[in-house]
């Protein structure tokens, strides 16, 4: 065999090996095109089912408004009989009446109560389900927190596989007003809190299968402070912690480490994009097995005039 031929065969195998190359890269394409339609697809049902949300918590908003009006003015007549039997003779029958008026109140007032927590969490929803319309105002930090941390946690008790949760908060009060658009930022908060609790989720029974330290509590500990012109919010849980080689990519859109069908891999990238657009940052710290910390860093109103 001449040395043409030789060169002719080696030219033909690395042609070979770069077609097979190309095959496998088209293959991957294609393949990486149709999960990204899969994902799209998903997302749109995800924003339809936000609206239905939205149109459900409107209705519900309704009857609850009439639930704590009608309580308030309840309490109100409660008061006035209560007020008019004074002028009456003491006696058991008065006394039985009064006995019964101020239970009456006292149900009245847990009826309040409750009427006015779930407006609150009726409220939530809707300022979450809106979102990408709002302006930005000086907010209350630490009570956004509170509010879209028990929202997420009451989600999650309320979906499947629900887990116990216990919550460390240490909200610095000195912090102050920080401009946000409140319905967009809600969502950062809920976000992260969810990753939380499928991490924590994902520990507990990852510690269950082996019989492990049956004693594993999850815990998500929510910390905020004010260094200088910025305000740094911290989101950290005790659960499967994220491995390092995945470390810095877990902000990329589409890549989640979740089965088909349990995740987009956009609420990550989602939340990134959010504090951007507040001339915010986002920094994760992990160690695989023991914690995930999320930290946001905002600049404060002073830093922004």
């Amino acid at each position: 065999m001449d040395k043409v031929q030789e060169g002719w065969i080696e030219k033909n195998i690395e042609l070979k090996r770069l077609l097979a190359t190309r095959t496998l890269e088209l293959e991957k394409s294609i393949k990486d095109y149709q999960e990204l339609q899969e994902q799209l697809l998903l997302q749109e049902k995800l924003a339809s089912l936000g609206q239905l949300s939205a149109g459900i918590a409107h209705e519900i908003k309704n009857p609850i408004n009439f639930i704590n009006n009608f309580s308030e003015l309840s309490i109100e007549y409660v008061d006035e009989i209560v007020e008019e039997i004074q002028s009456l003779e003491r006696n058991a029958t008065r006394v039985g009446i009064e006995d019964l008026l101020q239970d009456i109140k006292a149900n009245l007032e847990k009826i309040l109560q409750h009427g006015k927590r779930a407006d609150g969490i009726v409220k939530s929803m809707l300022m979450h389900s809106r979102g990408g319309q709002g302006e930005f105002v000086p907010t209350n930090l630490n009570s956004l927190l509170q509010e879209f941390v028990n929202l997420a946690f009451h989600g999650m008790r309320a979906g499947k596989n629900p887990i116990n949760v216990s919550f460390e908060w240490d909200l610095d009060p000195e912090i102050g007003p920080v401009s946000i658009i409140a319905e967009d930022f809600s969502r950062v908060i809920v976000n992260l809190c969810n990753n939380a609790f499928d991490a924590m989720r994902s520990k507990f029974n990852t510690l269950m299968e082996k019989g492990e330290d049956q004693t594993f509590q999850p815990v998500l500990k929510i910390r905020t402070r004010k260094e200088m012109n910025l305000v740094t919010t911290e989101i950290e849980d005790n659960g499967a912690g994220i491995p390092e080689p995945i470390l810095n990519r877990i902000l990329e859109p589409f890549f989640t480490t979740k089965k088909a069908k349990e995740g987009t891999g956009l609420g990550l990238s989602i939340t990134h994009d959010i504090v951007k657009a507040h001339k915010g940052t986002l920094a994760i710290s992990s160690t695989e097995g023991e914690f995930t910390r999320f930290e946001i860093t905002l600049p404060s109103i002073s830093s922004t005039q």
